[in-house]
């Protein structure tokens, strides 16, 4: 299968704060269709492997038609552009040009409390949704979400791993992709979590008695829980004024990760990063879902779109792992420091990480999803390794070890092979 991507990460000067960067999150068949009975979704498709020619023949006689997407993205200058930029070009090359993919920064038409009605109504095609934002609504999904905190933690290959057997669970959890049915949505990924969640505070905090008594950012009811087990008190705080919060005094931590604050200049006001090396917390995983519009395209056009999300994933994760080595080169030319929390942390936090998981799948009626998760985590594990992208260092020194044009391109194509092309639309 042919794949395009740019550069996904690229050194430069940080744009400024992002308003809603939030992330930044078996049932067999195929995506598509979402129940329509439009005669424009007929017509015959391409196989996965077909060459540009035999795309190209098999969208001859279909009108060109034009895609609104919206990515997670700020702005075409926002570190994390490329999850637009990529998925754009992609779609566009793979369709020979037949499909134009609008973007639309900013979640200009619909916020994320809005984009999935914007996407049922056809307001958008395709956007970067986060389902983790309304629990009550996408319990399943939120379960899988919070049973990422079981996972293990590194910079690079745990999230990896984490990240495609999300996607893996996701796809396996009947329960969640009817969440999406039920909207009239269409998951093209299920559920991308992103990168791994950090502390940024204003003073080292990696003890048990640095947590006690501190007023930390959170950004998910899971996550406060976890904070308050620890002993802080958990702020529920947009993250436009976490910056002035921290400059001020008003909270002492984010916890979130370390993407959208390196595009915030968090680091400015807390330097000090406390990372997971075992469990972590509870993540506010996302989602790639198409609307209204997708489901009438012709099947061809379709596959054109869904053949991209290979891309999608990879690229997202070039985005989010090139991003911790910015965040830990920002804290230490801040002079923070970068360390991993201590093991009476790291105990706690496992042991109520597992607590919270197993509670939350049950009551979500999947108490198998955080088990499927963990199977599904030890095989990318191995096939992570197997690709080479083993981490080859310290979180502390990521900025020194990691390369700047690091490509996730081999592990989007596994995926996509082993988990994504079984719900390929046909």
């Amino acid at each position: 299968m042919q794949r395009i991507r740019t550069a996904a990460v690229r050194r430069a000067t940080v744009t400024a704060m992002a308003a809603s960067l939030a992330l930044l999150a078996g049932c067999a068949g195929s995506v598509g269709g979402g129940g329509s009975d439009s005669e424009t979704a007929a017509g015959e498709g391409f196989a996965v492997d077909a060459s540009q020619d035999e795309i190209d023949e098999a969208l001859a006689d279909l009108d060109p038609v034009t895609l609104k997407f919206q990515p997670s993205a700020m702005s075409e200058k926002s570190i994390l552009a490329p999850n637009g930029l990529d998925v754009k070009k992609a779609i566009e090359e793979r369709s020979g040009g037949k499909i134009t993919v609008d973007i639309v920064w900013g979640q200009a038409i619909a916020s994320y409390a809005d984009v999935d009605d914007a996407l049922a109504d056809g307001r958008v095609d395709l956007a970067f949704t986060l389902p983790s934002y309304t629990p009550a609504e996408y319990p399943a999904f939120d379960a899988l979400g919070t049973a990422m905190s079981t996972l293990p933690s590194s910079p690079v290959a745990s999230d990896l791993a984490a990240n495609a057997a999300g996607v893996q669970a996701a796809w396996e959890t009947p329960e969640v992709l009817a969440e999406f049915e039920n909207k009239d949505l269409v998951p093209l990924i299920p559920m991308l979590a992103a990168g791994g969640y950090s502390t940024m505070c204003s003073e080292p905090m990696t003890a048990a008695k640095d947590w006690k008594g501190q007023q930390i950012r959170v950004g998910s009811a899971a996550a406060g829980k976890q904070v308050t087990d620890l002993g802080a008190t958990p702020v529920s705080l947009s993250f436009p004024e976490t910056y002035e919060a921290l400059q001020r005094g008003t909270v002492d931590c984010d916890l979130g990760q370390l993407a959208p604050n390196v595009e915030a200049g968090t680091f400015e006001v807390a330097p000090h990063i406390g990372v997971a090396s075992d469990a972590g917390i509870a993540r506010s995983a996302g989602a790639i879902t198409a609307g209204k519009k997708y489901s009438e395209l012709p099947v061809a056009y379709q596959q054109v779109v869904f053949d991209a999300m290979s891309t999608t994933f990879s690229t997202m994760m070039e985005v989010v792992i090139g991003a911790k080595a910015q965040a830990v080169e920002q804290a230490k030319d801040n002079g923070g420091s970068v360390k991993p929390f201590e093991d009476d942390v790291q105990k706690q936090m496992a042991k109520y990480a597992k607590t919270l998981s197993d509670k939350t799948a049950e009551k979500a009626g999947v108490a198998e999803a955080p088990k499927a998760l963990s199977s599904a985590g030890e095989e990318w594990q191995k096939s992570v390794t197997e690709l080479g992208f083993d981490d080859k260092g310290e979180f502390a020194s990521l900025d020194e070890w990691y390369p700047e044009d690091a490509s996730y391109d081999k592990l989007g194509d596994e995926l996509f092979k082993k988990v994504m092309a079984a719900h390929r639309p046909e």
